[in-house]
């Protein structure tokens, strides 16, 4: 399983296959599951969710949506499993269309702040990393939309193509 958070890597391909796990828990705290997601993510998943579902005799409950490598697949499910109240975990093969994303630096007034590029066809968008963000913040006792409005007038031209 990956450590390294996902939306920090380089990603060059717009193509590839994914498998989507799902379970329903209905006998679970909200309060214990929160975790989950963070133990998910720090695992490797490449998105986690919860979306409020109805189960028999019309009670209230949760489905956990995992989104992962499919060589992740048993590691994932295992922590599922441990980790929630389910009994059991579906799974499907998904193929997906992404963005190649690669990274800059820009030097701001609070310090340097990755910004992440993405593209497709003569699609382009750029992002400052949130976390790189939150600690100039942090560091500098300022709002978090200063630091991202320094990024957005200190990104180079060229930065962007």
């Amino acid at each position: 399983m990956r450590k390294k958070k996902l939306s920090q890597q380089v990603v060059k391909t717009d193509a590839d296959q994914i498998l989507v796990l799902e379970a329903n828990i209905d006998d679970q705290s909200a309060e214990s599951l929160a975790p989950v997601l963070d133990l998910l993510m720090d695992n490797g998943a490449l998105d986690a969710f919860f979306s409020p579902i109805q189960m028999k005799k019309n009670r209230p409950a949760i489905k956990l949506t995992v989104m992962i490598h499919p060589a992740d697949q048993q590691a994932m499910t295992y922590l599922i499993l441990k980790h929630t109240a389910t009994v059991g975990v579906r799974y499907q093969t998904m193929g997906r269309t992404i963005m190649p994303r690669h990274f800059i630096t820009v030097a701001t007034r609070f310090g340097d702040i990755r910004v992440k590029i993405v593209n497709y066809d003569d699609l382009e968008k750029y992002s400052p990393e949130f976390d790189d963000c939150l600690a100039a913040a942090k560091v500098h006792d300022v709002a978090l939309n200063q630091v991202y409005l320094a990024v957005y007038q200190s990104m180079p031209e060229s930065g962007l193509s």
